[in-house]
């Protein structure tokens, strides 16, 4: 083993400056048949609202469509417990990059049937809120499906939320854009916010 002194990096051998070539590939799993666009909250629970509705712990899904609307998948990015997930915001949007998705809608149960969103739900939606801005794709809608009754459900869209959401975020997003001088200050800023 030889050491050698480069750009003050030390280097034990040749092996330690290999750079492993890696690859993400989205693998297709049992479909879900839709022949129809999502332009609606009622469609999306269409389409996924009878399955969500009979899970006994929350579940959170993310279905990508495409900028029609036909869904192109949709993947469950978080299991939780009976009254709470953690959702990482990497994991949600990995399969959207992945399918060339334009938009999303969230999806999540709550198996108390409650439909209310709590804090939670509400800081979530303005989390992915923020990845979808920075990403440039469109966040359609966050909704909560209850426990075995797919006529009820929560849209955030619908109760005018997501407008009240996205102005905020647009108006923090636009604050680091415009008070900061290099973009590490507004990757630092972005990183900030999202910890929120």
């Amino acid at each position: 083993m030889s050491l050698s002194l480069n750009q003050n990096v030390i280097y034990k051998d040749e092996d330690d400056m290999k750079l492993d070539v890696v690859q993400v590939r989205l693998v297709k799993d049992a479909p879900i048949l839709s022949d129809f666009r999502i332009n609606s909250p009622e469609a999306a629970v269409k389409l996924l609202g009878e399955e969500m509705s009979q899970l006994d712990r929350e579940y959170v899904c993310v279905i990508n469509l495409r900028s029609d609307g036909t869904p192109i998948n949709c993947s469950i990015v978080s299991v939780g417990s009976i009254d709470k997930s953690v959702v990482s915001c990497s994991n949600l949007f990995k399969t959207a990059i992945l399918s060339n998705a334009s938009s999303i809608i969230v999806l999540h149960n709550h198996p108390s049937s409650s439909l209310e969103p709590s804090d939670q739900d509400i800081n979530i939606t303005r989390r992915i809120m923020i990845g979808a801005k920075l990403m440039d794709i469109q966040m359609m809608d966050h909704i909560i499906v209850g426990a075995g009754n797919t006529e009820q459900y929560y849209s955030f869209r619908e109760f005018d939320r997501m407008d009240y959401i996205e102005r905020a975020v647009n108006r923090e997003l636009n604050g680091i854009i415009y008070t900061t001088g290099s973009l590490d200050s507004v990757a630092e800023k972005s990183e900030e916010i999202l910890e929120r």
